[in-house]
């Protein structure tokens, strides 16, 4: 039994997997397991390139982050764990948290983050009823969100980046995956308010 799982290895997946890994120093998060499914082949990152992003050089591809955001997050914390090559093919509420299928196996997790892409391609059995037309979209393209209330879908499942009704923007995603996971950490610290500080 995993205390969260994420799923989407893009912008907010991978940022909210960063803040939680960061957080591991703390007692209220010493001891929680810690998954990422990281399937990034429809990450809308494969095809970026970053002039407009702060602290990335200007000429950062899109792909160079996603590779890089798995080696970061396994060199600084290696105690999340990285599900690569499977795809998640359904989400489904269980008495004990939820229950996420892939194409290769099962994984159980109190607490689940879908941070996958906007597309109306979405896939993932028991999220069916959530979906509504995205409310910051072009109606012409088509995408979707799931409905939410600062993230929150439904107990203990919560949506971040572009699927949680936020504009396509590298810093927004990343945003949105960083507040998720403190939202996270608040939870697993007794309703206090967290966030997770590096100092020089």
């Amino acid at each position: 039994m995993y205390d969260a799982f994420i799923i989407g290895g893009g912008a907010a997946g991978m940022s909210c997997a960063l803040v939680l890994g960061s957080a591991k120093p703390k007692p209220f998060a010493a001891n929680k397991r810690i998954a990422i499914a990281v399937h990034q082949k429809s990450s809308h990152l494969q095809n970026a390139l970053f002039n407009n992003v702060l602290g990335l050089t200007p000429g950062t591809l899109g792909a160079d982050v996603l590779e890089n955001g798995k080696t970061q997050l396994h060199e600084l914390y290696p105690h999340i764990e990285q599900i690569n090559n499977e795809k998640v093919v359904s989400v489904l509420k269980t008495s004990e948290g939820f229950t996420v299928t892939t194409n290769k196996d099962k994984y159980h997790s109190k607490v689940i983050v879908i941070a996958v892409g906007y597309t109306n391609l979405l896939t993932i059995k028991g999220l069916e009823h959530y979906v509504e037309p995205h409310p910051r979209a072009a109606i012409e393209k088509d995408r979707i969100w799931l409905k939410n209330e600062d993230h929150l879908v439904d107990n203990d499942l919560y949506v971040a980046g572009t699927l949680a009704g936020w504009r396509s923007q590298f810093a927004i995603a990343s945003g949105s995956g960083a507040q998720v996971a403190t939202d996270i950490l608040t939870l697993w610290n007794d309703g206090k308010h967290t966030k997770v500080h590096d100092k020089v």
